[in-house]
């Protein structure tokens, strides 16, 4: 297993969050348990896109990417239908 960059979106608040975890899994569902405090006000969230890294410093280079404006024009390209 290694590490992901993701981003998850609320579609009730058309919000995004980008993210980097060791599980995926685990990590959506304490997002969706509105255990993380930034996110709690907006659950549900789906998770939308991931990259997976072998180690963990590339996850979070990656995820400071995804949050960059460069990021983002990328995000829009690759899921188009949530922009």
């Amino acid at each position: 297993m290694g590490y992901f960059a993701y981003v998850i979106y609320s579609a009730d608040y058309k919000r995004f969050y980008k993210g980097h975890c060791k599980n995926l899994d685990v990590r959506l569902d304490q997002h969706n348990k509105g255990q993380t405090k930034s996110t709690k006000p907006f659950v549900p969230w789906e998770l939308v896109y991931t990259e997976q890294f072998d180690s963990k410093e590339d996850a979070i280079l990656r995820e400071k990417y995804l949050k960059t404006a460069a990021g983002r024009r990328f995000l829009k390209n690759k899921i188009p239908y949530l922009f």
